[in-house]
């Protein structure tokens, strides 16, 4: 199953993704932007076009007994954003201690060993966003976001109020295949767009499509496959079609609370008469 073909112009998104976020950060006073650099493709380009606004960018690493693979991409990454743009800091704070002291004054563990892994991972992703905010509080700057579409709004890949608390969203209307091709025309080193895309929240080399059971290509075919058609697989469809729909639709169900706003209790006027 192929992937989708990008057809877009990549400068002229790359600097309507720019004009956005410097447009953001100027309306809402802050000082620049907060990014958190993982190695992946995703916070890659995200911090790449945070920097092309000429604002200050602090990108931070936050590793959780992290895959010496991925602390050497993202040092990598760093290394070529700061040495392109003066305005771009950095800093390393190594969360290991205190997600192993957090876990160890819970006390509490699942009886479902999968279930306890879950738990795990997003307390690894909820750590790093209150990193994110620290820093941002600290400098006066905006948290960006590093979810794509596919993630945030097509099978809901990531961690509520972990990678999923940001301030503003600047690729979240690109597909995966989008990201890598806009972060290719932007010069992203080459060991980033080589990796195999992975949250990197389990301690072990898993990617995402380990995970999910089916690549982002196949994922980008389900969700325009739905849009275009709905949800009954066609009869032409093939057994690997009709599998890959199947998990999106799944995934893309049981993530809505990810995706709506939150449910809100609404009382009746005449109860408060």
């Amino acid at each position: 199953m192929a992937g989708l073909f990008v057809s877009m112009n990549y400068q002229t998104v790359s600097e309507h993704i720019v004009a956005w976020l410097k447009a953001y950060a100027e309306s809402s006073r802050t000082h620049g932007f907060v990014v958190g650099i993982s190695g992946g493709i995703d916070s890659a380009l995200t911090s790449t076009l945070c920097a092309l606004t000429g604002k200050p960018v602090k990108v931070l690493e936050m590793p959780i007994h992290q895959a010496a693979s991925q602390v050497g991409r993202a040092q990598e990454h760093i290394t070529w954003l700061k040495k392109n743009f003066p305005l771009v800091t950095d800093a390393r704070v190594d969360l290991t201690p205190s997600y192993e002291l957090f876990k160890q004054s819970m006390g509490e563990v699942s009886e479902d060993a999968h279930t306890q892994q879950l738990t795990d991972a997003n307390t690894r992703a909820r750590l790093r966003m209150s990193t994110l905010y620290y820093f941002a509080g600290v400098h006066g700057m905006l948290v960006a976001g590093t979810g794509n579409k596919i993630e945030d709004f097509g099978v809901g890949f990531y961690t509520k109020y972990g990678d999923g608390g940001v301030d503003l969203s600047p690729i979240a209307d690109l597909t995966k295949t989008e990201v890598y091709a806009l972060a290719a025309h932007l010069g992203v080193v080459p060991s980033i767009l080589k990796a195999a895309p992975t949250d990197g929240l389990w301690g072990d080399d898993r990617t995402d499509e380990d995970q999910i059971g089916a690549s982002y290509p196949e994922l980008e075919w389900a969700m325009s496959y739905v849009e275009e058609n709905g949800e009954e697989p066609a009869v032409h469809l093939s057994a690997r079609q009709c599998e890959v729909l199947s998990i999106y639709l799944r995934m893309h169900k049981a993530n809505q609370h990810k995706m709506q706003p939150i449910p809100v209790c609404l009382i009746p006027a005449a109860y408060k008469a």
